[in-house]
């Protein structure tokens, strides 16, 4: 009897370990459906009290005011409030499992210089870390590589599907470089590091790596100006979208120095960029604005830049971009919580200076803009995707944000993941109710 119990329980934590490898991507919709009678946030600032969602094909085909609609299906939202889905602006989701893990890692190339390579060609569509970010509302992330100088390029995926083909909304949309270090940073801040710095001045050497870099873009441009070529270079045609726009310059950068050399390239090559990081974007608001550059903001919930910047700066720099206009999103890059916490760093900078439906734009629509998706997603409009999102309460509020519903391309997806399943085990384990 005592091994046939032990032999039950071993089959209770196989079963409750794979229980998440049975939740498969949503076969795609066959019926219109509507979302009636909720408080919609429609992404772009609007809010519609008592309104509805009408859903066909994938696509969203009305939102309006709540109203009779026949011949469809209904879901009663009353009480309830509709989002657009999340998007996180930048990720290594799918990229890295467990970082302490070297098996699992697969976001770095090795070299300084590598445009052409493809984070989606690595993207692990099976990543436990997924299911733990729909639950929390995020529906498309950016995946992006990281290592040497220029990292390469990323995509733009949705959260549920079978493969990294199926996953794409977006393909190598942007290509990232990641801006060396301007400053010695020995103490204080987002830079205190306690390991062994590499010898030498670090400005130095990095205005170094800063011309090799425009020594690459300046020999592309030269390539890309030939009519016809001897031999095709892979490195100098993967950058041919930044010098035709189709594609974007990501800078990974903190300080205004570094930002103010991103702008120079902005201004040289022609590039449109975006800072990536960019803590101290606030000090120079006025001057992104002028050569309309976008920010992605990646970590609200630190430390400021500087030692000597207030300590709540982080909070309060979303509501300076705003109110300068210049175009930005907030993002979620804390290793811990591996980027669940988005819809909350937009209610910290709600609670520092931004409206309710200004934060939720920075995680939905402003995202969707600044990665060029902004036909297809970031808003509840007629004729985009329909990714959407049914919350209880407040998404912004930790209190409120209870996903009931999911919705990617019109699909309704499972809301479960290990956290739930573990929770779930527990309760049971102890006779919770």
């Amino acid at each position: 009897m005592k091994r046939f119990i032990l032999s039950i329980g071993a089959l209770m934590s196989i079963l409750a370990l794979s229980a998440q490898e049975t939740v498969y991507p949503a076969a795609a919709q066959t019926e219109t459906f509507a979302l009636t009678n909720a408080v919609v946030h429609v992404g772009n600032g609007q809010v519609i009290e008592n309104g509805m969602v009408v859903v066909s094909g994938g696509k969203i085909v009305d939102v309006r005011p709540n109203a009779a609609i026949m011949d469809v299906k209904i879901i009663d939202c009353k009480g309830k409030h509709v989002y657009p889905g999340l998007i996180l602006s930048s990720s290594q989701l799918g990229l890295v499992e467990v970082g302490s893990v070297r098996a699992t890692v697969d976001a770095t190339e090795l070299g300084e210089l590598n445009p052409n390579i493809r984070s989606i060609v690595a993207y692990n569509t099976d990543s436990k870390v997924t299911n733990t970010l729909r639950t929390n509302g995020i529906l498309l992330a950016n995946i992006v590589p990281q290592g040497g100088l220029i990292s390469g390029s990323s995509s733009v995926v949705q959260l549920d599907a079978w493969n990294w083909e199926d996953a794409i909304v977006a393909a190598d949309n942007n290509i990232h470089f990641r801006m060396p270090s301007l400053l010695n940073r020995r103490g204080g801040g987002r830079g205190f590091n306690f390991g062994q710095q590499p010898a030498g001045d670090p400005v130095k050497r990095g205005l170094e790596q800063i011309d090799q870099v425009k020594a690459f873009f300046r020999e592309a441009k030269a390539y890309l100006a030939e009519s016809k070529h001897e031999a095709t270079n892979l490195k100098f045609e993967s950058v041919r979208g930044l010098f035709n726009k189709s594609k974007k310059l990501f800078v990974h950068c903190d300080i205004v120095k570094e930002m103010l050399i991103a702008i120079d390239f902005a201004k040289e090559f022609g590039f449109e960029v975006v800072l990536v990081g960019a803590g101290d974007s606030w000090q120079i608001a006025d001057i992104l604005k002028q050569n309309n550059i976008a920010v992605v903001l990646n970590q609200l919930h630190d430390l400021p830049v500087m030692a000597d910047d207030d300590v709540d700066q982080p909070f309060k720099t979303p509501s300076l971009l705003q109110k300068a206009g210049v175009l930005f999103s907030i993002n979620d890059d804390d290793g811990n919580t591996r980027q669940r916490n988005l819809a909350f760093n937009a209610g910290t900078a709600a609670a520092y200076g931004l409206t309710k439906e200004e934060a939720l734009s920075a995680i939905t629509l402003n995202a969707a803009k600044i990665l060029g998706v902004a036909d297809k997603t970031g808003s509840l409009e007629k004729g985009k995707d329909a990714n959407i999102l049914v919350s209880t309460g407040d998404l912004l509020d930790m209190s409120g944000n209870v996903i009931e519903h999911a919705f990617i391309g019109g699909r309704k997806i499972e809301l479960t993941d290990k956290h739930k399943q573990l929770y779930e085990r527990y309760k049971y384990k102890y006779g919770i109710k």
